[in-house]
């Protein structure tokens, strides 16, 4: 007898900051596979990042419980891993199984030869959202798996059960594919009728005739013979109007599908994405945010001439070549010391009191092919130039690669978001649940500016900041957003009447 023991169900840890699910992106590893302790066995997609999940047992791959895609609960079950494969062969092990799957796994022999009938309210296998054989859903490629029965008339002259149960493909409509286990070498699967919907007449009369049940209505009060009319509706459907031609003797000339297809306005133009992970932790921390800070957004045009020819000496300088210089090192920096000067604008409201963050966690807004994420700098007033832009340079990175992990995402104090890299000008950014201020960075432009008292091209941007009235008040914010335009039209100088 197998000793069970040596095979270990791994849970979905737990991965902290109050995280209850994740996603399933990507397996790292298959059924059958030899694994290392600590060596990473599955990516999962929580709300605020992707992490690889590495395995607390060194083994054989058993079962994997969960296939990509889903979503499941921390402390459910998603892998089997045998440790101790020399001890001796366990049964075939199998890609899908249930959470308590920690007892063998009968055999596809012994459950072929066992015939249960569904308890009231299960899906039975072969139904809309059933079990495919192997106990996985089958489910037609982009669309979800539906838990109803699919009802259909009876047929006259009597229908087996089993061609009742399975679908039936109307003609000329190629319905993808079905995703699920091979069927079983005893198992019998009619195959599809395929019918060209341009097909002749007699095809058409054999049951291939595409009509709404009015238009068959209308036919058979008419007398008409469906088979006999040809169709100028969607996809060579038979419409009211072609049965009524076929009474009056008018002739139809078909004309090219694509030149007789109606516009459709329904759900098969229509695109559902779910929405979860980033995108679902954004849209609850966005809502909260709006309705519960009153927000107020202050706008200021700045001359950025300066700032953008002191960056190209920087970049010139040896030491600075291998490090990347962009507008928005400035742009942190100016924000960093205005903090220092207006100390409020990195605070939290707390209900009965506030508090003053006398640390900054710089925030970057970052939009990544998961969502838009805000990772953080911390403590990043405490930080030389040089090492703000190595900091910088590496957040972005991480988040691009969509390796940002969940602690780099929290604890933020004060935002920038860098709308300027998609050519925009500014907005009014929504704060960040906790922050009581964000700054919108706009793209900078060359434009007219009266410099001198001249009209000249000057190179411009637009900044806005949004912040909570309740903290800050209209005086504060505008010489808190005044104090990072005049570091950006000259930095130089800022830097030494401010340190």
């Amino acid at each position: 007898m197998i000793d069970m023991s040596r095979i270990k169900t791994f849970n979905l840890p737990d991965l902290g900051e109050g995280l209850t699910e994740g996603e399933i992106l990507a397996w790292l590893v298959k059924v059958g596979d030899t694994i290392e302790l600590n060596q990473p066995i599955v990516e999962v997609e929580t709300a605020k990042a992707a992490v690889e999940i590495p395995a607390k047992w060194a083994g054989q791959v058993q079962a994997i419980h969960h296939p990509e895609g889903t979503t499941v609960e921390v402390g459910t079950p998603i892998i089997a891993i045998d440790t101790d494969p020399g001890a001796g062969p366990l049964d075939a092990p199998s890609t899908t199984a249930t959470p308590s799957a920690d007892l063998p796994t009968p055999s596809a022999a012994s459950l072929a030869a066992v015939e249960v009938a569904p308890a009231e309210g299960m899906i039975e296998p072969g139904l809309i959202g059933g079990a495919a054989p192997g106990g996985r859903t089958a489910v037609l490629v982009g669309y979800g798996p539906r838990t109803t029965a699919a009802k259909r008339r009876p047929r006259k002259g009597g229908v087996p059960a089993q061609a009742a149960a399975a679908p039936t493909a109307p003609a000329g409509v190629d319905h993808g594919v079905v995703v699920g286990d091979k069927p079983s070498a005893t198992s019998t699967i009619p195959a599809p009728q395929v019918h060209d919907r341009r097909g002749e007449a007699s095809g058409r009369a054999a049951g291939g005739v595409l009509a709404k049940p009015p238009v068959r209505k209308l036919a058979k009060d008419l007398g008409v013979d469906l088979g006999t009319v040809t169709g100028s509706g969607p996809l060579g459907s038979i419409t009211r109007e072609d049965v009524q031609r076929a009474v009056s003797g008018a002739v139809v000339v078909a004309e090219p599908l694509a030149a007789t297809t109606a516009p459709s306005f329904g759900a098969d133009r229509e695109q559902r994405i779910p929405v979860k992970g980033v995108r679902k932790l954004t849209a609850e921390n966005m809502s909260r945010s709006a309705f519960t800070a009153p927000h107020v957004t202050e706008f200021l045009t700045v001359d950025v001439t300066r700032a953008m020819k002191a960056l190209d000496r920087l970049r010139g300088r040896r030491e600075w070549r291998d490090v990347r210089v962009s507008p928005l090192l400035l742009v942190a920096k100016a924000v960093l010391l205005a903090v220092r000067r207006h100390p409020m604008v990195n605070s939290t409201w707390a209900g009965d009191e506030i508090v003053v963050k006398e640390y900054v966690n710089l925030g970057i807004a970052a939009a990544t092919e998961r969502g838009l994420i805000v990772p953080n700098v911390k403590d990043a007033g405490r930080l030389s130039l040089r090492e703000l832009a190595d900091a910088l340079t590496d957040l972005v990175q991480t988040a691009k690669s969509g390796r940002t992990s969940p602690a780099a995402m929290s604890g933020g104090t004060l935002t920038i978001t860098n709308v300027g890299v998609f050519g925009v000008d500014t907005g009014t950014p929504i704060l960040p649940p906790g922050e009581s201020a964000i700054l919108a960075f706009g793209a900078v432009r060359e434009m007219p500016w009266v410099h001198k008292g001249k009209v000249k091209v000057r190179q411009v941007t637009t900044l806005g900041l949004s912040f909570d009235h309740r903290i800050i008040d209209g005086e504060m914010g505008s010489k808190f957003l005044r104090d990072v335009g005049d570091f950006l039209a000259d930095p130089e100088a800022a830097l030494l009447a401010w340190t």
